[in-house]
């Protein structure tokens, strides 16, 4: 399975999901991130990347810009917000079968975005962190699931 995490830049929220997931060691998953207006090339937010550090997570990232090669790659997309689901949709409608939001996949009840960290202090990238572990964890139960 190839999962794709998706958000607007590529250097906060998706690469972080990414390295939690990666963190979780699930057999048969790869993993990537991309933004759906991301320049190529940037590296993680430096928030992004001490958050995770404090919880003993490494990233080597790279942002990059959502492409059809990407979408081709993806068993699966999961996007952090429904704005991006709906714009992952426009452009790659053929998709449909495979675009989620991450909370409409992981199970949660209600339909929400993750929280948008950019440009916000230290606490807010713990905050997005903390959300984005319980619904990795939550995706983790399911795949592994599904998967059996």
């Amino acid at each position: 399975m190839n999962l794709l995490f998706v958000c607007t830049g590529n250097t906060c929220r998706s690469p972080m999901a990414e390295a939690i997931f990666r963190s979780k060691n699930i057999p048969g998953v790869n993993v990537k991130s991309a933004g759906v207006y991301a320049d190529n090339y940037s590296m993680a937010s430096l928030n992004t990347v001490q958050v995770l550090a404090e919880k003993g997570i490494a990233i080597h990232h790279q942002s990059q810009s959502l492409s059809e090669e990407l979408m081709n790659w993806a068993s699966l997309v999961l996007t952090m917000t429904a704005g991006h689901k709906q714009l992952v949709l426009n452009n790659f409608p053929a998709a449909s079968h495979k675009v989620f939001t991450l909370t409409e996949y992981a199970g949660e009840k209600q339909i929400g975005d993750v929280i948008d960290p950019f440009g916000g202090s230290l606490e807010i990238y713990k905050e997005t962190y903390h959300e984005l572990t319980d619904l990795i964890d939550k995706l983790k139960v399911k795949l592994e699931r599904d998967m059996s």
